[in-house]
């Protein structure tokens, strides 16, 4: 079981290899009635046979292992001129219709490429494939979040280009994606207004964690309950930092300030990595 999170992680497969560093871990379930105690003691959780400092324990060592994996990431994407963005959501958010409309838009401008995280299949792979950019599948099996040491190994399997945008496409979760760095530059919460204006205060790890808030849908505003206002001080209740852009995948709406949020970031990124290069020598 992963503490962190709660769930079982399974075997890891990218593009259908079963990746043996990612062990079958179960939860272990007892016939009676039993009282799980979930968010009281300093892990916050309960587990049959642990005790809460022996919990914490192993989540300061999950986490601790999983920095290290990240650290490698980012210090790889710095040496690239790579912007890695985690895009982060619950299901249902419009995440993937958002990712290909994005692109199918930036794809003749900067060079891109998809990790796309999911429990099961390669569907969502498969539709970014239609766009002509470069992905592939991460399939968690019983895990709902990715791991650094998981992109790692993605990455492997792209051919990475210098000075451009790698999109990783999280699994649908607001909650464990919160505590795992991927080695990224940025989270980027996404958050549809078919869901909840409360999403921020139920989820305010996730939502502290990220540096943009993208709300989608904004073409049903009209046929749905939802309080904009509302969110955007929700959101920045919990992070006041938070950068939030209003888009609609479906009708092209503010995805413009999107592009260029990006375009800007990328900048940003290849200041450091112009900086970094070694000096030429030209030999007379």
């Amino acid at each position: 079981m992963c503490t962190v999170c709660g769930c079982g992680e399974g075997e890891s497969r990218i593009e259908g290899q079963v990746n043996s560093d990612h062990a079958d871990h179960h939860h272990d379930h007892d016939s009676g009635p039993h009282d799980h105690h979930y968010g009281k003691g300093a892990a916050h959780a309960h587990a049959p046979g642990l005790s809460q400092s022996r919990m914490v324990q192993i989540e300061q060592d999950i986490l601790g292992k999983n920095n290290q994996y990240a650290h490698a990431n980012r210090s790889y994407f710095s040496k690239k001129g790579v912007l890695c963005l985690n895009l982060v959501s619950s299901p249902g958010s419009g995440k993937t219709t958002l990712l290909t409309k994005s692109l199918n838009d930036l794809k003749d401008e900067i060079p891109l490429s998809v990790i796309e995280g999911d429990q099961e299949t390669s569907n969502d792979a498969e539709r970014i494939r239609e766009t002509g950019v470069n992905a592939i599948q991460i399939n968690t099996g019983k895990g709902c979040h990715l791991d650094a040491h998981q992109v790692g190994h993605a990455v492997d399997h792209l051919a990475l280009d210098e000075a451009s945008v790698l999109f990783i496409e999280n699994v649908g979760n607001l909650v464990c994606p919160a505590a795992f760095d991927l080695g990224e530059a940025h989270k980027i919460a996404i958050l549809s207004v078919t869901e909840g204006e409360d999403k921020p205060i139920k989820y305010p790890d996730m939502f502290h964690a990220a540096d943009l808030l993208l709300l989608n849908k904004i073409d049903l505003l009209p046929y749905v309950n939802f309080d904009v206002d509302k969110c955007i001080e929700y959101a920045r209740r919990v992070n006041p930092g938070i950068q939030i852009l209003q888009v609609s995948a479906t009708t092209g709406e503010g995805m413009d300030n999107w592009y260029q949020w990006i375009k800007l970031s990328l900048q940003s990124r290849l200041v450091g990595f112009i900086e970094n290069e070694p000096e030429q020598t030209v030999e007379g």
